[in-house]
């Protein structure tokens, strides 16, 4: 049986409870860790906002939970204005979803959950030595949303990818790569793929790749 939320019903709810519903009304999304540094400590958090902007130039969109209390990531993205993007992979969910605890800001997420800080020679945010995938990111725009959220957009100066995973067009399987992915706020998950097809045409026969 379906049950049908008027926008009153919505509003109703317990903070929780409604929390969990909305935020899981958005689908499946990427497990993704940012690495930032406030110049003496690696900070790293979990974030399931991220979102493609453009290709030319390399743009991600990350959406920011409102910063009515102390957020050392968002802080120190606006401080430094680089920052690196990580994918999570699938056997170390566990890890990457203890970065959510409220850790002090002098105190390294790195260090407290047993994930390693890879520092590159020409970046100065942390990436996640774990990760297969990773990117590293310039702030190229910073907004408020009407809710008071925020977006970062970021520049991506620097990208790993495992070279396997890239296909002939430019396809980057990162099922391949063993990323995960989350729904609602604590629920991760592995991937298998249905189809992959082909670019779709008018009046032309869909067909698989």
């Amino acid at each position: 049986m379906t049950k049908q939320f008027t926008r009153g019903d919505i509003d109703a709810l317990a903070q929780r409870y409604r929390a969990n519903l909305i935020n899981s009304l958005s689908g499946f999304k990427s497990a993704t860790l940012v690495g930032t540094t406030n110049g003496v400590t690696n900070n790293l958090a979990i974030v399931s906002s991220i979102v493609h902007v453009g290709a030319n130039p390399p743009l991600i969109g990350m959406i920011m939970r409102p910063h009515t209390v102390t957020r050392d990531t968002l802080s120190n993205i606006k401080q430094q204005g680089f920052y690196t993007l990580n994918h999570v992979a699938v056997d170390w969910v566990d890890k990457a979803h203890q970065t959510s605890a409220r850790y002090a800001p002098d105190e390294s997420e790195f260090e407290a959950v047993g994930l390693t800080a890879q520092i590159s020679e020409s970046f100065s945010a942390p990436y996640v030595k774990e990760s297969e995938i990773k990117m590293g990111l310039k702030v190229a725009q910073h907004f408020t949303l009407l809710n008071e959220t925020e977006m970062v957009i970021g520049e991506i100066q620097e990208l790993y990818v495992p070279e396997q995973i890239i296909d002939s067009d430019g396809y980057a399987d990162i099922e391949q790569a063993q990323t995960a992915c989350i729904s609602g706020l604590d629920s991760y998950h592995s991937t298998q793929r249905i189809a992959q097809f082909a670019y779709a045409k008018p009046d032309v026969k869909l067909t698989v790749k």
